[in-house]
């Protein structure tokens, strides 16, 4: 069994920045690509970032291209997402995301094997 653990969420105002963590309990965590998503009050969970299990490819959607970064440490089982250039439509609860595909592409929901808790970003007008 997977455990995922986020941490960084918390309140900001439009402009700033935030970065959220996962850590993971797993051996084999360089062999899951991992990803973050999201959801917004009465919206659907929709993907935000992900970067592959071997060379570090990553994929992002279009609405947070060019201010979101993802990244991952497999020496400390954690992946990143740095979030700058924050928006009120960030606002939402992030989670964390692992999955066994090796495919070069982003994650896609359905392939998701293990899911963190969320954690809450909140961004001020």
């Amino acid at each position: 069994q997977v455990q995922l653990v986020e941490s960084g969420g918390g309140l900001v105002q439009a402009g700033g920045s935030l970065r959220l963590s996962c850590a993971a309990s797993v051996r084999t965590f360089s062999a899951y690509m991992m990803g973050w998503f999201r959801q917004a009050p009465e919206k659907e969970r929709e993907f935000v970032a992900s970067i592959t299990w071997n060379i570090g490819y990553t994929y992002y959607a279009d609405s947070v291209k060019g201010r979101f970064t993802i990244s991952r440490d497999n020496a400390k089982n954690a992946v990143y997402l740095q979030m700058n250039s924050l928006k009120p439509e960030d606002t939402a609860t992030y989670y964390c995301a692992a999955s066994r595909s090796q495919y070069f592409r982003r994650m896609a929901q359905s392939e998701v094997s293990y899911w963190g808790q969320g954690a809450q970003v909140t961004v001020s007008s």
